[in-house]
């Protein structure tokens, strides 16, 4: 390939990224308009001033543009939470050892989903009321749930692995304190001239306090490293 050929490709590699982020940028905010399901693809171009074949270009419908965003929004949640420091053993080529029966430890956590949620407010709500036309049956939701906390399972998965007790499979867990971190998200975040006057590091304190009880705390059910329940008896203070 000659130079000017390769000129000519990343050009339009440069352009099609720059009609990519458009549409995205455009989509958070006729979202935050307009709502998710009232949002037409054409909305979505006229928004971004890019033609409707451009679109479909990048995407292939809107909830694919949706699934984009929302994978945008936990890549730097993921980001984030990688670059806090950590126990150095962690998995070979993947992230550090966070102990998240430790309080500072997984208040970052906390920290870093609340504030992407409030940061992706616009993406966060789209994924809400995209999940209200599901259909039931389709495992989509559960999918979408188990995803979103993979990062939170791995680390689940090394304090099991560590020995330390926890309340269920890694999977269930972070499914579970995912989805708590979530819905409470979308209803203090999204209430509007309604929402309680809670503020941000209240909320993560409680959600930590509540979690951390939940982990690491009083006689409560959970799992060995070799997924057997076990007890674990009050800690006294």
């Amino acid at each position: 390939m000659s130079t000017s050929e390769e000129d000519q490709v990343g050009v339009r590699k440069e352009r099609a990224a720059e009609t990519q982020a458009a549409l995205k940028e455009a989509a958070r905010q006729v979202f935050a308009e307009r709502g998710f399901l009232a949002t037409k693809v054409t909305d979505i171009t006229r928004a971004a001033g890019r033609s409707t074949g451009s679109f479909y270009e990048h995407f292939s419908s809107k909830d694919e543009l949706l699934d984009a965003l929302a994978a945008d929004m936990g890549g730097q949640a993921r980001d984030e939470i990688l670059a806090r420091p950590g126990d150095d053993a962690g998995r070979p080529g993947g992230h550090p050892f966070h102990d998240l029966t430790d309080a500072a430890q997984l208040r970052d956590h906390v920290a870093v989903a609340w504030h992407a949620f409030r940061d992706h407010l616009p993406v966060m709500v789209a994924r809400f009321q995209q999940s209200v036309v599901e259909q039931p049956g389709t495992g989509q939701f559960w999918q979408g749930l188990t995803a979103d906390t993979a990062s939170l399972r791995e680390h689940l998965e090394d304090l099991r692995a560590a020995g330390r007790g926890l309340p269920g499979d890694p999977t269930l867990v972070a499914a579970a304190m995912g989805g708590m971190m979530s819905m409470l998200g979308y209803s203090v975040l999204a209430a509007g001239p309604e929402r309680p006057a809670y503020t941000d590091d209240e909320v993560i304190d409680t959600i930590t306090a509540l979690l951390l009880n939940g982990l690491a705390g009083n006689g409560s059910a959970g799992n060995d490293s070799a997924g057997r329940t076990v007890t674990r008896a009050p800690r006294e203070d």
